[in-house]
């Protein structure tokens, strides 16, 4: 009974250390990745250009700010749900997703005369928030109590 109740306190005090982790990802975005968009889209973008930048650091500093919030976001779903498949499938879904968001980002980004700023903004933020850990969650949740 005691050796449950250790176990129990371990997972949620790993939970709380994967949750501050992602904070502390977004608290110091600026000085752990390369964005100049970050600036750019706290401003009124309306009227401004898009800021100078270079494609490679931009894509590495994007690359591993998703691989961070994955990663944490793999083990909240790790330590929620206890399944390792659940797990694979989310590393996999990370993957496909992560690939397909870059690709029409920079897609936006390089090919068209004028980008789309509200466009580059939310697929800039699906890369950079963990917003599938909030999709994934409750819908992990869901087929789990639906069985």
């Amino acid at each position: 009974m005691l050796k449950k109740i250790s176990n129990h306190i371990i997972r949620v005090l790993f939970l709380f250390l994967f949750l501050v982790g992602l904070v502390m990802v977004r608290v110091f975005e600026d000085d752990l990745f390369y964005d100049p968009f970050l600036s750019f889209f706290m401003n009124n973008t309306k009227t401004q250009s898009l800021p100078d930048f270079d494609g490679l650091k931009l894509f590495f500093g994007l690359f591993s700010r998703y691989l961070l919030n994955t990663l944490l976001s793999l083990g909240i779903i790790y330590l929620l749900f206890k399944q390792i498949q659940l797990v694979k499938f989310s590393a996999i879904l990370f993957l496909v997703l992560f690939a397909i968001l870059i690709l029409l980002f920079y897609a936006v980004l390089f090919l068209s005369s004028q980008p789309d700023y509200l466009i580059l903004f939310y697929l800039r933020r699906f890369l950079i928030q963990p917003l599938f850990l909030i999709l994934f969650v409750p819908a992990f949740y869901y087929q789990q109590i639906s069985k």
